[in-house]
């Protein structure tokens, strides 16, 4: 159970380093390392996608991709009705998505990272909730620890535009470290509905594959694709697969 415990919070964690940079550095994370450092996120969401949500699902039930599809394309609704739903402003962008809102820019900043988080919180939650069903331990440990890796950046990159938009240090970090407390959320959820749809884990292992592929495709890469320095976001990703799929093979 302290296992488990921790393996839900390790993300959180990451993020909160990732936020405290707001104290140490003075002004906005420059582009090229922004570049990279959303390539590497991409990167482990990816990998993690594949690696330690498909790829059991699949092997769950005994080789037929029946419960992957149908749980990779709900995840994938399931955000994109959230992403319609939820008023939000995209790092960078000048106009928010959704529905119109009152909401100042920082809300609907915290909202938009608050929904890229959710997913990953899906994810650790349902590979601790597999270990009854043959995922180990270590492995849903190495799910746990990469979402935390790419968080430490990710972290910054909320925080820092955050204070570049008016707001103190101290409430640009809070606002960074409460848009990653919906990830013990989600994975609390998560383990909750396995708990009483055993069956179903199969399906959400893939729905939350899903989900983190919807926020890779749908925000991180257009982000990546943005101006100058592209290629960095490329190296990134390679980066960030690399070390989740090695991280997942020597843990799993």
């Amino acid at each position: 159970m302290n296992a488990v415990i921790a393996g839900i919070l390790i993300p959180l964690a990451g993020t909160m380093l990732g936020s405290s940079f707001v104290f140490f550095m003075k002004s906005e994370i420059p582009d090229r390392l922004q570049k990279t450092l959303l390539g590497f996120a991409s990167g482990v969401m990816v990998a993690a996608s594949v690696w330690s949500l498909l790829i059991p699902s699949i092997e769950m039930s005994n080789e037929n991709i029946g419960a992957a599809v149908v749980g990779f394309l709900a995840g994938m609704g399931f955000l994109l009705l959230l992403d319609e739903l939820t008023p939000h402003l995209h790092l960078g962008a000048q106009k928010a998505e959704g529905p119109r809102s009152r909401l100042s820019r920082t809300a609907m900043l915290a909202l938009a990272v608050t929904l890229h988080n959710l997913p990953e919180g899906m994810a650790v939650g349902v590979v601790f909730a597999g270990e009854a069903q043959g995922l180990t331990l270590s492995a849903a440990l190495a799910v746990s620890i990469g979402i935390a890796i790419q968080n430490i950046p990710e972290g910054a990159i909320i925080s820092m535009p955050m204070h570049a938009e008016g707001n103190s240090r101290l409430k640009s970090f809070l606002i960074g470290t409460l848009s990653g407390a919906v990830e013990p959320v989600g994975s609390v959820a998560i383990l909750l509905l396995a708990s009483v749809l055993g069956v179903a884990l199969p399906y959400l292992l893939a729905f939350a594959a899903g989900a983190m592929m919807y926020v890779v495709v749908e925000e991180l890469i257009p982000e990546t694709a943005q101006g100058h320095h592209t290629n960095l976001s490329t190296i990134g990703f390679a980066l960030g697969f690399v070390l989740m799929m090695v991280m997942d093979i020597l843990l799993g």
